[in-house]
């Protein structure tokens, strides 16, 4: 196996012995091993450090360097470790609608696992509420996991669109098309996120983890934690003292 692999394997948990089958099963483990253990953060951004998207950057930040980060870098690690342990994964450029009246810009990269039974989409790039395994790229079947419900649909517009239940109602989560994306494709969203007045990104901390039954969170100076959907614990006004000890203990991070 591939020194890489192994690396990779074991900063998210896993044997970085074990043998590498190609299967579904494999892909559950990682993506919920991945987002549980490599913390959704935007540090570099708040630090005015320009993202580096290769893949050699990106390996050496989260891996090495037991960093996190966003979706063009957590979803572009997730697509090249698939791809050295022998997985056919290729990535879309999607849009984020959850919230949204209009199609906002494409600003979100996915990785689509194309395996025999059929395709499956893999997201570790998205702090809130997400998928934690594979989902089956199949139209209007409701796929389960974690207590979420999530199900795909097609239209000429959009693509897929996958859609998130909440409470009663379903909502309109990401979409994307069938064109294939490559590393390039990213860069200037990613710039965008990172320098334009705009962006969310560049505002202040905004970091999260996944956890067994939910996830934790800090939103500048706030730390949170919800079970599911419900907020269980908030700590406002924090130090950066006590942050910094957060990121390090809760979110894994070597800050």
């Amino acid at each position: 196996m591939m020194e890489e692999v192994r690396l990779f394997l074991a900063r998210i948990g896993m044997d970085p012995d074990m043998k590498i089958d190609l299967t579904v099963d494999l892909l559950r483990q990682v993506q919920q091993h991945c987002v549980t253990h490599i913390a959704y953060e935007n540090l570099d951004i708040l630090a005015g450090k320009s993202l580096q998207l290769d893949w050699e950057s990106i390996f050496d930040k989260i891996v090495r360097q037991k960093r996190g980060g966003y979706c063009f870098e957590l979803n572009g690690l997730l697509t090249d470790m698939l791809r050295l342990m022998g997985f056919h994964a290729t990535e879309r450029f999607a849009r984020f609608l959850l919230g949204e009246r209009e199609a906002p810009m494409r600003r979100h990269r996915v990785t689509v696992v194309h395996l025999p039974d059929g395709d499956y989409l893999m997201d570790i790039g998205v702090g809130i509420i997400a998928p934690r395994q594979p989902l089956r790229l199949e139209k209007d079947t409701v796929q389960q996991m974690n207590g979420e419900s999530y199900r795909f649909t097609r239209d000429l517009r959009h693509g897929w669109v996958l859609w998130q239940l909440r409470g009663r109602i379903w909502h309109q989560y990401i979409c994307f098309n069938d064109d294939m994306a490559y590393p390039v494709d990213f860069v200037q969203p990613s710039f965008y996120c990172e320098k334009h007045p705009d962006s969310p990104f560049n505002k202040d901390y905004m970091l999260s983890i996944k956890t067994e039954k939910g996830r934790r969170t800090i939103d500048g100076c706030c730390y949170k934690e919800f079970e599911g959907e419900e907020l269980v614990c908030i700590e406002e006004n924090l130090s950066e003292e006590t942050l910094k000890e957060r990121m390090r203990s809760v979110f894994f991070l070597n800050v």
